[in-house]
């Protein structure tokens, strides 16, 4: 369900305003409404921005650090004055990295240029030319060289390497080398001094690394602080600039939401401010800010309405109408009970292990048990356990379950059909109760007429006993949800307008409808090719373990470990993207969810 929300207008004198900001953002309930005039040519609030986003991709390289085993890392206290002192340390830090990594590959490929080359002195080069001799650097394919060319320039094989040829010729200066070759260009330092020198920038690089992981192990809070009191200042800063001046500039307008379970306490404070203020309750025009507020089953799942958007503050929060829909389709995707089971195993163990968890990863893990245990109950439908099916096994127990509860592939393919076709129902019944609270009773006519009609084909499919399909009580019940389908269907129209739109809503219906159903297919098949896979590393781990006392075991158990590691991750990410699939398409569609709202975020510190 959504939170009621009440509108607040305040008018505070000029003078007083900053302070009256600092005390709102104390009480940390009020909703501001940006209007964010001016936020562009606003050079604080521009310099605050550019330093968060220093200060978050700081916090975010000291967070990926590697540490020792035996390291001790800071989790508390810090100071926002000394995580700034941290940034321009790590600046310089990054600073002097990428200038010592530049110089480290420069040095690099001078030194495996010259490595071919061997060890000598440039100067004793410079010498022999001072002395008239030229010596002269060349490579080339071991096919093109001459030997003549031994007699002609004094050349000197140097080595060989990959078929290629590195020479040297020694010639008076001055004589012309007449050679089509390629004449190599060698740095000015021995091969000994480049090795000196890429040891010591990899030692300088080394140095600079464990600074950084030193600063991780004791100022990653000083960063979250800093990060925390900029971000509180941008906050306050566009708050300043939604603020409208009026009657000269001597009052300041303000306006925002809050909670209406807040009312009490915030007349109380703004009585004692000593402020004009007005709530008010939201009109059909306002952008009222979304805050959610569903208890125990239903609140786990918000976060996945929110990945696809909140609703809109005068529609229906679908949230507690999509989870036991989305609870039972992951189940039947991942349609195993052994996958089940080590889901809610592993995520009670962590919540048992685990210390100081905030109230948002409770929430997750509270998720993961309940899916766990849809996925158990919905791996029984099947028997599946592990890729093995349980109810070979002739025990009394597992039998009477089988008889209870087993479901083949038809049945299987069957109810997921079902499944999709009671959904979509449902969202059409929320359609017609969202455009009820919105618009009024006779915007909702024509999909009731809807719901009718397809309720009393599949009461005439299904019990033709009762009512047989095109009885005359089916036909006058498909009469009646006829008439207001084609003449309800857009109120206040004229009557053939209606009927066009009648008629397109028909064609529609009847080509979105069939395959909306039949996207449920899903269900079914995501489960079978999970527990297929399951069976086949199952098959393999028996089927390739080598015949050895020991080497058969370990081999067999790495191949089912790895294996259903593999399959478990693949068909947990299908189990959940495929819900979410059918939910925010199928059932948000035949619902008539708009979305669109904006989260309800406080101004606070």
């Amino acid at each position: 369900m959504i939170t009621k929300m009440k509108k607040l207008t305040f008018l505070v004198y000029h003078k007083e305003y900053e302070a009256f900001l600092n005390s709102l953002r104390e009480l940390g309930v009020v909703h501001i409404v940006e209007k964010q005039q001016g936020a562009a040519e606003n050079a604080e609030l521009q310099d605050n921005i550019r330093l968060s986003a220093r200060l978050a991709a700081a916090l975010k390289l000291l967070q990926n650090q590697k540490h020792g085993k035996d390291a001790v890392i800071a989790t508390h206290g810090g100071s926002a004055e000394r995580g700034l002192q941290v940034l321009d340390e790590i600046d310089a830090l990054q600073t002097e990295h990428s200038k010592l990594l530049q110089q480290q590959q420069i040095c690099g490929k001078e030194k495996d240029a010259l490595e071919a080359w061997g060890d000598f002195e440039p100067g004793g080069i410079q010498r022999l030319k001072d002395a008239g001799y030229v010596v002269g650097f060349y490579t080339c394919p071991e096919g093109n060289y001459k030997e003549e060319w031994e007699a002609e320039y004094n050349a000197m094989v140097i080595c060989r390497i990959s078929s290629k040829v590195f020479f040297v010729t020694v010639t008076k200066d001055g004589e012309e080398v007449d050679l089509d070759v390629e004449q190599a260009k060698l740095p000015s330092q021995s091969l000994a001094q480049l090795e000196m020198q890429y040891t010591n920038t990899g030692i300088a690089l080394e140095e600079n690394e464990k600074k950084l992981v030193a600063l991780s192990e004791t100022d990653i809070p000083s960063l979250k602080e800093a990060l925390k009191q900029v971000q509180t200042e941008i906050e306050f800063s566009k708050v300043v600039l939604s603020t409208e001046q009026t009657a000269g500039d001597k009052l300041m307008l303000l306006e925002g939401w809050a909670p209406a379970a807040s009312k009490v306490e915030i007349e109380a404070y703004l009585n004692d401010a000593h402020v004009y203020y007005e709530i008010t309750d939201p009109t059909p025009e306002d952008n009222v800010p979304i805050e959610l507020n569903n208890k125990g089953f239903f609140a786990w799942f918000e976060p996945i309405c929110k990945l696809y958007m909140l609703p809109k503050y005068n529609e229906l929060d679908l949230t507690p109408f999509f989870a036991p829909f989305f609870m039972i389709f992951f189940g039947l995707c991942l349609g195993d009970s052994g996958y089940g089971l080590f889901l809610f195993v592993g995520a009670t163990a962590y919540r048992l292990l685990a210390k100081k968890l905030s109230p948002s990863a409770k929430s997750i893990i509270s998720l993961i048990q309940i899916l766990a245990t849809s996925t158990f109950f919905c791996g029984l439908l099947t028997g599946t356990f592990f890729g093995a099916n349980i109810y070979d096994l002739p025990w009394p127990f597992i039998q009477r379950l089988k008889s209870a509860v087993f479901m083949d592939n038809n049945d299987m393919f069957q109810l997921s059909l079902i499944l999709g076709a009671v959904q979509i129902l449902f969202g059409m019944v929320l359609k017609a109760v969202n455009q009820t609270i919105q618009f009024g009773f006779k915007y909702a006519i024509a999909t009731i007429g809807w719901i009718i009609l397809l309720l009393s084909l599949a009461f005439s499919a299904l019990l033709p006993k009762v009512m047989p399909m095109g009885s005359t009580v089916h036909l006058i019940i498909m009469g009646i949800a006829g008439i207001m389908i084609f003449l309800f269907n857009s109120p206040g129209k004229n009557i053939f307008l209606n009927i066009g739109l009648g008629l397109w809503d028909s064609y529609n219906m009847a080509t979105g409808l069939l395959g909306d159903v039949l996207s449920y297919v899903r269900l079914f098949a995501l489960g079978l090719s999970g527990g297929i896979l399951a069976g086949v590393f199952n098959s393999l781990a028996v089927g390739m373990s080598p015949d050895n006392v020991i080497a058969g075991p370990i081999v067999m158990v790495l191949i089912f470990v790895i294996g259903h590691a593999i399959n478990i991750f693949m068909n947990v990410l299908g189990a959940m993207v495929h819900p979410m699939r059918l939910t925010f398409v199928e059932f948000f569609k035949n619902s008539g969810y708009e979305g669109g709202g904006k989260e309800y975020k406080p101004f606070r510190k």
